[in-house]
């Protein structure tokens, strides 16, 4: 990763993502309000809480952000191999998103691949075939050019990552905890490899320790930094179904395997595109998404 000296416009943008409840649509206000981030950062917190979503505690917290203390972070993280990217330098699908967050956190290649991506997603817990299948599907993509995106979880997660690698192409693994932190942690020497032909991906502090709350929103950003998404396997709830509900408000293209698990099952007769169960296949299916 490349260590540079950080624009003053970069602190500003980590310092501000980096406050508790304040997201990337609340954080898009302040600049419709204030039209600057030195404007934001010159604000009372009488003209903050002016702000549609901006109280008392929120005003507080961005009134007393300390810039040089956030430029000191970026260097460590830096010297530490993270690379930090501001909203112009966001992979170019993921910057289509609405709520696309204003800051990524990675370890790995930089710049990160930029080029088609897609989505492999499913159960933490699948059938010795669906996880064949993925971790085919996976090597597949990258044998074509495409980028595997999946989320570094045990189960669908894991095979695609390792099919992708397996092929010598690129992979994201987008986490739902920071970049210093694996999880599962069973899952460390996978991380380590991902960070030598793709990245970790993760929009919160670097030392944050994994919460539902931002493992279900790490969904968004697999579908978002995707063009499509592939599911492999799922039951009627769960992490899959998430990203898929994100994936249909992005406009993404969706797909489900042949399959009997019911979360499959639903997707297809709600419209989803059918990816084959024969791994022999694979190819033939990669083909025709280039189409």
């Amino acid at each position: 990763m490349t260590e540079q000296t950080p624009t003053t416009e970069l602190v500003q943008w980590v310092a501000l993502s980096l406050v508790p409840a304040l997201g990337g649509k609340t954080i898009q206000r302040l600049l419709d309000h204030f039209e600057t981030l030195d404007a934001v950062f010159a604000a009372s917190e009488k003209d903050l809480r002016a702000v549609p979503r901006i109280g008392p505690k929120l005003a507080a917290a961005i009134r007393a952000l300390d810039l040089d203390r956030t430029r000191a972070d970026i260097a460590r993280w830096q010297a530490d191999g993270i690379t930090i990217l501001g909203p112009d330098a966001l992979p170019s699908p993921l910057r289509t998103v609405d709520d696309a967050p204003p800051v990524l956190f990675c370890r790995g290649l930089d710049p990160l691949p930029d080029g088609r991506a897609a989505a492999i997603v499913g159960t933490r817990s699948p059938t010795p075939a669906s996880s064949e299948l993925a971790a085919a599907l996976g090597e597949a993509l990258v044998s074509h050019g495409w980028t595997v995106v999946s989320g570094l979880a045990a189960g669908i997660d894991t095979a695609a990552h390792q099919g992708a690698l397996r092929g010598g192409g690129h992979t994201l693994a987008v986490l739902g905890s920071g970049v210093n932190v694996i999880y599962p942690p069973e899952n460390t020497a996978l991380a380590s490899a991902i960070t030598r032909q793709g990245a970790l991906v993760a929009e919160v502090h670097p030392d944050t320790d994994p919460t539902s709350a931002a493992l279900v929103a790490r969904n968004r950003l697999i579908s978002g930094l995707s063009t499509v998404v592939l599911v492999i396997e799922t039951g009627t709830t769960g992490g899959s179904l998430h990203t898929v509900r994100f994936a249909h408000a992005q406009k993404r293209t969706v797909f489900a395997c042949d399959n009997a698990a019911p979360g499959n099952r639903q997707l297809r007769t709600s419209g989803a595109g059918i990816i084959p169960i024969c791994i022999d296949k694979m190819d033939a299916f990669v083909n025709e998404l280039l189409k």
